[in-house]
């Protein structure tokens, strides 16, 4: 076997193993958070796609403890935004907007699970406190019990389908993986802020309804720093749609039978088809964050469908006027990408060529 047919027999194993992980996962994931009945369980789930779809090792289980107390400790923080917000808005409002620039513009610089999950604390955490004060600390544990629960079930994935060695990069394409320079991650950053802002000013507003909202918003900015004007619209609204349509098969077969076995056999088996997508195990010309979307959205819709269902609300209602919601988030931030792409295309037309003296 050639060289470059050992290297596409790995790539496709490890794809497969990826899937499988993920599935794995998110079973463990569904069991824990559901089974323990904690508060917003879909959150727990969310947190562990997020780790679950990182590439390359596992996270060591000692040190993915002590970061989950770390991350923790912030969230705590964003408990202190509730009298901030309640009471200096403007302040509160601002404060909130450089926190966001800092972690996508973080983020934007070096890849990692861990943006998506500090901007939820930022921005969920103070939402849910100026609804319900007792609320926040309990997603801030819900979030940190979620990131515990993601690293450990990506151990026990790992453990279960290990990947075969390979080679290791050269040094020096392995220090450029990931990198962004300042000004493209300062303009990513930017762009990601400007998606998630009005809907957290909004939620403000009006708590209870914008509360999943705000995960989709997340979501969207997240993919917002990756995605092109050109391919916006497909990556943004096409992927809340395809979530949309993952909720109602997985709903339709859930009603079959109601319980916690069920759903978690559902979940997986969402999982794995999207993941499957998402690794390239099935070709596919949608990229791998349209796919994390998809199922976020997907997460972010059945969990509350469960919470309506149990209080006896109309299931059918609530969970049309999510997917409206989440489409017109997802059109806002289509909108936002596409003018601040023209913005600064025209801006880079107006400098003059290198070398040539300003006019004036």
């Amino acid at each position: 076997m050639s060289t470059e047919q050992a290297a596409t027999s790995h790539a496709a194993q490890a794809a497969d193993k990826a899937a499988l992980r993920l599935a794995i996962g998110m079973a463990l994931a569904v069991l824990v958070a559901y089974g323990l009945a904690l508060p917003a369980p879909f959150a727990v789930c969310v947190v562990a796609v997020l780790i679950l779809c990182k590439p390359g090792p596992p996270m060591p289980l000692l040190k993915g403890i002590v970061l989950a107390a770390v991350v923790a400790a912030l969230m705590t923080a964003g408990v202190l935004m509730v009298p901030i917000l309640e009471n200096y808005a403007f302040t509160g409002i601002v404060l909130t907007a450089v926190l966001l620039y800092a972690v996508f513009f973080a983020g934007a610089r070096r890849a990692s699970p861990l943006t998506a999950i500090l901007v939820i604390a930022i921005t969920l955490i103070p939402v849910a406190g100026v609804a319900e004060q007792a609320l926040a600390p309990a997603i801030a544990f819900t979030l940190a019990v979620g990131l515990v629960t993601a690293v450990v079930v990506n151990t026990a994935s790992h453990a279960l389908f290990p990947d075969a060695p390979s080679p290791a990069p050269p040094a020096a394409s392995a220090a450029l993986v990931g990198k962004v320079d300042r000004e493209s991650a300062a303009w990513l950053a930017t762009r990601a802020a400007m998606v998630v802002m009005p809907v957290f000013v909004l939620a403000l507003t009006y708590p209870s309804f914008y509360l999943a909202a705000i995960m989709k918003t997340v979501a969207l900015g997240q993919q917002a720093c990756s995605t092109t004007a050109r391919s916006a619209g497909r990556e943004l609204v096409g992927s809340t749609l395809a979530g949309a349509a993952m909720a109602a098969v997985l709903w339709l077969g859930l009603s079959l039978r109601p319980n916690l076995w069920m759903l978690m056999l559902w979940m997986t088996a969402a999982a794995l088809w999207a993941g499957a997508r998402l690794f390239r195990v099935r070709a596919t010309r949608l990229s791998p964050s349209f796919w994390i979307n998809a199922l976020v959205t997907m997460l972010i819709l059945v969990g509350p469908a469960i919470e309506d269902s149990a209080s006896g609300k109309d299931v059918l209602v609530a969970s049309a006027t999510r997917v409206a919601l989440f489409v017109a988030v997802a059109l806002y931030a289509w909108a936002t990408v596409w003018a601040l792409e023209h913005l600064r295309s025209w801006r880079r037309s107006k400098r003059p060529p290198p070398g040539r003296p300003i006019p004036g």
